[in-house]
């Protein structure tokens, strides 16, 4: 980007800003999410730092606060406010620890982490030790006067408790600093009532705060947490050594704090901490976007300084967001395994939910059209889980007059086959079964986590195996030998018999997993436990003999035993599929009409027919004893998996679990019973020590 480039996005990105700060702060309207705004100022700050003459004084960057609403009388502060520095995400935070390391050379701080509420600064002056004024931020030099509201919340105290023996009037001038907000649950009541609906308690809070009535402000159940004091005159209180010292001082002083502050004797425990509380979040009835990191020492405080904005020894660290904002650099088409072609945003990096993202789903045209999405458009993304993030919204305000309209093709841009939108669907598709794309699709679905789990078999291996005439589909697989594989690039020895293993390991495989590896329309992991749970215990058609197999007992133990395993073949289900009606589909419970005629048709195909005897003669058998339950010691029990367990893979675990009558989910809750730590396990081992939740290490039966 070249300095004209830059100006013109700083431009726009100052006028915005100004704007969407104004309607949040002044009007509590949230026209654009937080964590959308924190991006765009996070990119403005790049700009202006890559080009420092494009710094004006009226930049966002340049200002603590908001603007005043024009209401109130103005008030300035008797210090002038700063506005703490906001980290995203590990990174940042060390590189933050780094720097103000190296402005106390050789000694080693305590921090102190408190949470970071959701809600409106506000300063508190007492005189005398009784209420005097109350002032917002404002733009950091002069606040507004909101004493009569602020007087009126009753965790504020009118009458400060005495300290080391004093009399109230030898209390010196008191700036008590803290968070005025509204909890969830009063919002929900206020909502309730009918009249103005707030889309959040911050918003809500900030309108109540700056209502001319008192008495409108004593109806909306307003609360505050303090976290900071300033003694104007200390010469009658000590000043406190530390924010420790601070907290306990506006305790006794009769101030409201918030309970879960924490002294750290390092920064690297901090991360469990927001990890901790990102979990724990929604069950607090008030909002918090993170933690507020402090140096707890003074002393340190007073050596490390402040910019012209923020002080050095503070920093606001953030949840990951769920949202944000950057630019849509290309759009391009995918071609899934039933020859959907999808719309593919390619995006400047960016992270969302604690992760580099670089792509969003567009869905369809449909959706392209709605949203009016174009090539160079900033957008706002979100995510959700695990699932690639889509585009939420198009910030049409930054639009230069450059960006380029998308249409998706007419041809497939794989194979080139013309493609097809039946009239009641939204996808257009390439009918051609044999393109490469959908080929490699089909692929990566049968050998993936919830088919047949065969681990080394990547999108790069899939594409060289086709690419190499080694295989024409899935059956294919279980015939390569090591020559076939170590032709291919960067396949080395150990590489090569490991994935051999992998192979022959997965030939052994329960019915539902099989259906789903197949890759049939609408048939996901669910819909195909329900199809063989009809087969197998209403009619029970099939087949069963013994085999010899190796066979895990435990979660945890590494010992096997020989046992037998009973098993059907390919035919036996096929057949069983192949013989029921449409209206014995439909008749399956959660099984619906699309359904039924996808598997209908599929199961009568006579190239898919081919299809399941090459499967069976290449050795692949459903393994039936993972259909009958095991027992019921862990009926009722909710378990969380987490690290590498010593011989099972985490659908292996998980299958053990559920034969033994419980159940498992992906993240640590106040439900969850036992959370099995395996080796190197990540955040949901501290999430469960946080929640005192039980881990287990060991067998569990």
């Amino acid at each position: 980007m070249d300095k004209s480039q830059a100006k013109q996005r700083v431009d726009k990105l100052k006028k915005w800003l100004q704007q969407w700060n104004y309607d949040y702060f002044v009007q509590n309207k949230n026209e654009v999410s937080e964590s959308a705004r924190d991006q765009l100022k996070k990119e403005l700050i790049e700009l202006e730092t890559a080009f420092p003459d494009l710094i004006t004084s009226d930049s966002p960057t340049q200002r603590v606060g908001s603007a005043l609403s024009g209401k109130f009388a103005k008030i300035k502060h008797l210090r002038p406010k700063q506005s703490l520095s906001d980290v995203f995400d590990k990174t940042e935070f060390e590189d933050w620890t780094t720097r103000i390391l190296k402005l106390i050379p050789g000694e080693t701080p305590d921090y102190v982490s408190e949470l970071k509420i959701d809600g409106l600064n506000i300063s508190v002056i007492y005189e005398k030790g009784q209420y005097f004024k109350a002032v917002t931020r404002g733009n950091g030099v002069f606040g507004e006067d909101v004493t009569h509201s602020i007087k009126t919340v009753e965790s504020v105290p009118l009458v400060l408790h005495p300290v080391n023996g004093l009399d109230l009037s030898d209390f010196p001038t008191i700036v008590a600093e803290g968070e005025v907000f509204m909890s969830k649950s009063a919002l929900k009541e206020l909502n309730g009532r009918g009249g103005q609906q707030f889309a959040n308690p911050r918003n809500a809070a900030a309108g109540t705060v700056r209502q001319l009535d008192p008495k409108v402000a004593a109806d909306r159940q307003l609360e505050m947490f303090f976290y900071g004091i300033d003694l104007v005159d200390s010469s009658s209180i000590p000043e406190p050594a530390s924010q420790i010292e601070k907290l306990e001082l506006l305790k006794k002083l009769g101030f409201r704090v918030n309970p879960n502050f924490h002294l750290n004797t390092s920064s690297k425990t901090i991360e469990r901490e927001l990890e901790h509380w990102k979990q724990k979040r929604a069950q607090l009835d008030y909002d918090i976007d993170g933690l507020v990191v402090k140096v707890n020492s003074l002393k340190h405080q007073q050596k490390m300084g402040s910019t012209a904005k923020s002080p050095r020894w503070a920093v606001a660290y953030k949840f990951p967001a769920e949202q944000s904002t950057t630019v849509v650099l290309d759009i391009e088409v995918q071609v899934g395994r039933t020859g959907a072609l999808t719309p593919v945003a390619h995006l400047k990096p960016t992270k969302v939910a604690g992760s580099t993202v670089s792509r969003a789903t567009l869905h369809n045209q449909d959706e392209i059209d709605r949203k009016d999405v174009r090539i160079g458009d900033t957008v706002i993304i979100q995510k959700a889980g695990d699932i690639i993030p889509e585009v939420v919204e198009v910030l049409k305000e930054f639009r230069t007059g450059d960006e380029a309209q998308f249409k998706m093709p007419d041809h497939c841009p794989v194979c080139g086959t013309k493609t097809v939108r039946p009239d009641d669907e939204v996808v257009s598709r390439c009918p051609n079964s044999n393109c490469f794309a959908v080929h490699q699709q089909q692929l990566e679905h049968f050998v993936s986590r919830q088919a047949f789990d065969i681990d080394g078999l990547g999108e790069k291996v899939t594409e060289q195996l086709i690419q190499a005439n080694l295989i024409e589909d899935a059956a294919d697989l279980f015939t390569l030998q090591y020559d076939d594989l170590m032709q291919l690039e960067l396949f080395k020895d150990k590489k090569t018999h490991n994935l051999l293993e992998a192979i022959e390991k997965a030939k052994l495989i329960t019915p539902a997993r099989f259906l789903y590896a197949l890759g049939i329309r609408f048939i996901g992991a669910e819909t195909a436990e329900l199809l063989v749970n009809h087969l197998t215990l209403a009619t029970r058609p099939l087949s069963v003999r013994s085999e010899q197999k190796r066979d895990q007992l435990s979660l945890f133990d590494s010992n096997s035993s020989t046992n037998e395993v009973e098993v059907a073949s390919v035919s036996d289900l096929a057949k069983a599929l192949a013989l029921l009606s449409l209206e014995q589909l439909t008749n399956i419970d959660g099984v619906g009409e699309k359904v039924a005629e996808q598997v209908h048709a599929w199961f009568n195909n006579v190239t898919h027919q081919h299809f399941l005897a090459k499967l069976e003669r290449v050795g692949v058998l459903l393994r039936m004893d993972g259909l009958i339950p095991l027992g019921n010691q862990l009926e009722g029990k909710t378990f969380v998996l987490t690290g590498t367990l010593p011989t099972l893979s985490r659908e292996e675990a998980k299958e053990l679990i559920k034969k033994h009558g419980g159940h498992t989910t992906s993240s640590v809750s106040a439900k969850t019973h036992f959370v099995l730590a395996g080796m190197e396990p990540g955040s949901k081992y501290t999430a469960a020590e946080k929640w005192g939740v039980p881990l287990s290490t060991r067998k569990l039966f």
